[in-house]
Parts: C-alpha cells; structure tokens; sequence
C-alpha cells in the first residue's frame, strides 16, 4: 500500500500555497492506489501551520517541533524527514518545486538511498509501480519515467495541481518526538536578509507583470512594472537579463531558472520571449505582452499583443486603471 509523506513548507508564519498543490497530488494519487497520506510540519510553534492543513484529507498531520528547527537549516531538516519515513514507513516522499524542496530533499533522499524525480506534473499507477510524466529541456519534452527501489522522492510542479477545496472532517494532528542530540550539527543558521515589498509572491499571485531587457534601469523598473502590478494588486517578475544587468534581484527571475509561475494574468513587458523564460510562464492562463518589436517571439505565444514602447504605453494603462 502506498503511504505518502507531504513536506509541508511555511516562512513567517504562513503556510506556502504550492504546499496545497502537493497535498492535491497526494491527494489523488493515494486514492488511486489505495492508499494514504500524511503532512509533515517541521518548525518551532508550527501548530498553527498544521492547523490549516486538518482539513485536506490526510490521515494525519505530523508536527516535529523544536527549538533547533526554527529555521529550515537543510540537513537538521532532511534528518527528521529520514526518521519520520523510518517511523511511518513511508514509500513515497512529496514536496513542492520550490528553492526550499530542492535544498533539503535531495539530501533526504541521499540519506535513505532513495531515487529522486523534480517537476512532476502527473503521476499514475502502472501495474505494481507508479509511472511519472516530468518536463525536461525548458518545457520541450515531457519524459515518462518509472523509479526503481521501494521508496521514492519527488518534487511536483505546483502549476500542474490545483489546491484542493477544503472537506468537512479534520485530520488528527501527532505530535513527533525530536532527539536534539541526533541532530547533525556542522551547519549554522546564521541570517537571511529579504527585502519585504509588500507585494505577492510570484508564484502565487493571481496576477504577475513581468520586466525584460526594454527596462533600462532599477528606478524605471519600480515605476513601470512596480506601478503596474500594484495597479492590478499582482507581484513583479523579471527576465533574466535586467537580472544579469543586476537592475533586478534574482529572487525576480521568471524562466527555467527562475521562477515557474501560472498567474490568471501574465503581463510581459518589453521581454523578447527567450525559450528560457516562455519555460517558467507556460502554465499562465492569459498572457499579455507589450512589445516594441512585432516581430518578438513572445507575441507567437501571448493571447493579448500590444506593440509599442513600454515607456509609452505602461503609464497610460496605469492612469487608465487607476481611474
């Protein structure tokens, strides 16, 4: 029978949306084997986390909470992963696509010799076995893979697996026991620094306009794209180039090694549409792109098209909305 670990991922005290879309996948998937899922919250007073999530359908939600896991240090994090899999006797791992799953994933996985697939976005079961669709090359190909050995690991693409709606019973939530002194130690939390902007998250804004090479500088991005988004009430997001021309901060980027985001509204201002980045914006549902040039690639996959300079154009839409 298939028993499924979900990672739970949180940050400040909020539960990450693309957690939802793992418990979706679980979700269906253990039904369709007959099985059943559990959600791990790992943290430091978590409880409310795990809160929020009685209500999804998994037979029950696992809160390994201590002081040492306050902060998502990578290997104390794989550490209670691999004893909780030992304890429930887990065969299948499930984590979002995220810079949080990537860090810390692989390394459980690493520590119970276990297989790893990234950016799944279907899965179904094949004879004894699971077979799993992942996309590979920018989007270009959508490879069908079976994983051997008894226990697996995956991060799903949160794109592909809508939240679930909430049920009317709630999950039981078990406390799991910590041992401090089991913990590794050669890594040390020390700080991170983020720049709060008060907008969304890219990844789970119902609107994102992004910012491309036709964007000459820091000040002009915040006015034009800033503007814009805040308009709509939507997040920022940035190509690869005003990244590299460091006028945007890599947390920006959207494209295959960026961000992957499916917003109801896409807008692409003054991106030429690089296969790199049409990788991270496939899954949008509407795409709007204001170019200069007519001939831009992007506009090959937009719905709405508007050729111009953005310089022009972004202010006069921004009034139009504001009024």
């Amino acid at each position: 029978m298939t028993t499924i670990l979900v990672i739970a991922e949180h940050e400040d005290g909020q539960l990450k949306l693309a957690t939802l879309s793992a418990v979706a996948f679980s979700s269906k998937l253990a039904s369709e084997s007959g099985g059943s899922f559990e959600t791990l919250v790992i943290g430091k007073d978590v409880t409310p986390i795990a809160e929020q999530l009685r209500s999804y359908g998994a037979s029950a939600v696992l809160v390994a909470d201590h002081d040492q896991l306050k902060h998502p240090v990578a290997d104390k994090y794989a550490q209670v992963i691999v004893e909780v899999v030992r304890q429930k006797g887990a065969t299948m791992v499930v984590g979002a696509a995220s810079t949080f799953s990537k860090d810390i994933l692989p390394r459980a996985a690493a520590l119970l010799d276990a297989g790893m697939l990234s950016d799944v976005t279907e899965a179904r079961p094949d004879g004894d076995d699971f077979a799993f669709r992942r996309v590979m090359f920018a989007g270009n190909v959508i490879a069908t893979v079976k994983m051997g050995g008894l226990l697996k690991f995956l991060t799903i693409r949160p794109a592909a697996f809508a939240p679930p709606e909430k049920g009317a019973a709630s999950s039981p939530i078990a406390k799991v026991t910590v041992s401090a002194d089991k913990l590794p130690s050669q890594m040390e939390w020390i700080a991170q620094e983020a720049k709060s902007s008060g907008r969304p998250d890219s990844t789970e804004a119902r609107v994102v306009v992004s910012g491309g090479r036709a964007i000459k500088n820091g000040e002009d991005f915040e006015r034009l794209i800033g503007g814009l988004a805040d308009a709509l009430g939507g997040a920022i997001g940035s190509s690869r180039a005003l990244v590299d021309a460091a006028i945007t901060p890599n947390s920006l980027q959207v494209g295959q090694t960026g961000k992957i985001v499916a917003p109801d509204l896409y807008i692409a201002v003054g991106i030429s549409g690089a296969i790199q980045h049409l990788a991270g914006i496939k899954d949008a549902k509407v795409i709007v792109a204001i170019n200069k040039d007519p001939d831009a690639p992007i506009f090959e996959v937009a719905d709405y098209g508007l050729v111009g300079d953005a310089y022009q154009i972004v202010p006069e839409l921004v009034g139009k909305l504001r009024k």
